[in-house]
This record gives C-alpha cells, sequence and structure tokens, in this order.
C-alpha cells in the first residue's frame, strides 16, 4: 500500500497559531511539508545511503532517532550490505509512527525494523554502528542535548557514525538574517505564501531552538566522537558526519 503525497496548507489560512507538533495534521501533509521547507533534503538522504553501505557493521543496531515518517530508515535499510543487523526507529508522535508503519511496510527489505513510540531521551542506545538525528535535536531542549550526544557515543561501536542533521543561526546577525531570508525565498519558490511563513515560523518559535554549527561541533567533541564534520549546508540547514 502506498501512502499518498498530499499538499501541506496547514498554515494558509489565517489563525490563531499555536506551538508547532507532529500531530496527525503534520503526519498527513508531512512528505510535502519538508520537500517544499527542507533545502538540500534529498541530498542528505542521498548520501545517508552512501554512508550506510560504509559505516553499518556486522551484527550491529542502525538507529532512526525521531524517524518521522522513516525517510532516513527506509534509506538505511535499502543501502545496508551488512548480515544481522536491525533498525530502530524511534519517534514519540503516534501519529508520525503509524504513518511510518505504513509508509515502512510498502517497500521490501531484508533488514527488520523495530518501530518505538518513546521520546529518544529514553531510548538505549547499545551495539550501533549508525545513529541519525536527521533534524531531530533541534527540538530537544538544549540543556539536554549534550546528554542525548553522550548517551548515543557510549552506547556506539569503535568506528560508528552518527549523522546529525540540523537547521542552524550563524553567529554573525547580518549573515545570519540573509541565511533566513534566502531560506524564504526558497519557501516563496516552492509554493508558500508570505501568510503561511509568517505564521510557520510564529508556530515554531517556542519549539525549535537552534544553534550555531560551532555550538554543535563543540558539543559532539564533549559528548565523545573523535571527528566531527560539516559535510553538507544550504543555507541555514547543515548535517554534520561524527565518527566514534
Amino acid at each position: 500500500m502506498s501512502v499518498t503525497r498530499l499538499t501541506d496548507n496547514i498554515y494558509a489560512s489565517e489563525q490563531q497559531v499555536a506551538d508547532f507538533n507532529f500531530d496527525q495534521r503534520v503526519a498527513d501533509v508531512f512528505p510535502d511539508m519538508i520537500q517544499r521547507s527542507v533545502p538540500g533534503y534529498q541530498t542528505i538522504l542521498h548520501t545517508l545511503g552512501l554512508l550506510t553501505e560504509r559505516y553499518a557493521q556486522a551484527n550491529s543496531n542502525l538507529y532512526d532517532l525521531g524517524c518521522s515518517l522513516g525517510a532516513a530508515t527506509l534509506m538505511m535499510r535499502r543501502h545496508n550490505k551488512q548480515p544481522g543487523c536491525q533498525i530502530v526507529s524511534v519517534d514519540n508522535s503516534k501519529a508520525m509512527l503509524e504513518r511510518a508503519e505504513q509508509h515502512i511496510h510498502s517497500y521490501r527489505g531484508d533488514t527488520p525494523v523495530d518501530l518505538r513510540c518513546q521520546n529518544l531521551q529514553d531510548t538505549e542506545i547499545s551495539n550501533a554502528s549508525m545513529v541519525v538525528l536527521n533534524f531531530t535535536l533541534q527540538f530537544i531542549e538544549p540543556e539536554q542535548r549534550l546528554d542525548v550526544l553522550s548517551q548515543i557515543a557510549a552506547g556506539m561501536n569503535q568506528g560508528g557514525m552518527l549523522l546529525l542533521s540540523e537547521k542552524i543561526q550563524h553567529a554573525d546577525p547580518v549573515m545570519n538574517d540573509v541565511l533566513i531570508d534566502l531560506h524564504h525565498e526558497f519557501k516563496r519558490a516552492n509554493g508558500y505564501s508570505e501568510l503561511e511563513i509568517s505564521q510557520k515560523r510564529t508556530a515554531l518559535e517556542n519549539v525549535m531552538k537552534t544553534e550555531t554549527v560551532d555550538t554543535n561541533l563543540q558539543r559532539l567533541q564533549q559528548a565523545g566522537f573523535s571527528h566531527a564534520s560539516v559535510w553538507y549546508q544550504s543555507y541555514n540547514f547543515c548535517s554534520i558526519v561524527a565518527l566514534k
């Protein structure tokens, strides 16, 4: 059974804007929302496939933390060539996870997937050769982020890989405004109206706490990763590879 792609028009009409929530409305339109809102999303997924071929270890666990509808899970399963692996896909939104289950079961794959509805902070990481945090850590309170990354590093095998993708802010306020403006132009080009852009930004203000690239890299080092580098950036979105 395929998953129908619906158009994101959640913020198309003027409304009293509540904090953004990964509820049923968002789950229904999420594929359209992320394609039209996150520059370079397909590039990140494609590269995750290449990283899976390189870093997945036999008889290990691959984690997709904040799996949403399972796009990263499917990419890892498609490209995993190692025997004895399991993918653990975690999300605390029941609506997103139910949709993910439909999506994942629509595609065949040899690597089993364990879907878990829980907070990623409560997920035990063990025997991990790969962990994906694809635009997930930004929704965790900043004071909890080091603990999350430290828990991941502690449960990761030597030579394991973390893919961390985040919306970022620039340390220079002028350049930060430039990146925000470019991102808004990207959304306009993808059909979002000024009202939609404004209301979505308001909805995210209290739930998405962005940080600089340097802050993310320093925290990864503190958490116990030996190497980390930005491999991709488009406007104010970036992706980092960190190695244990």
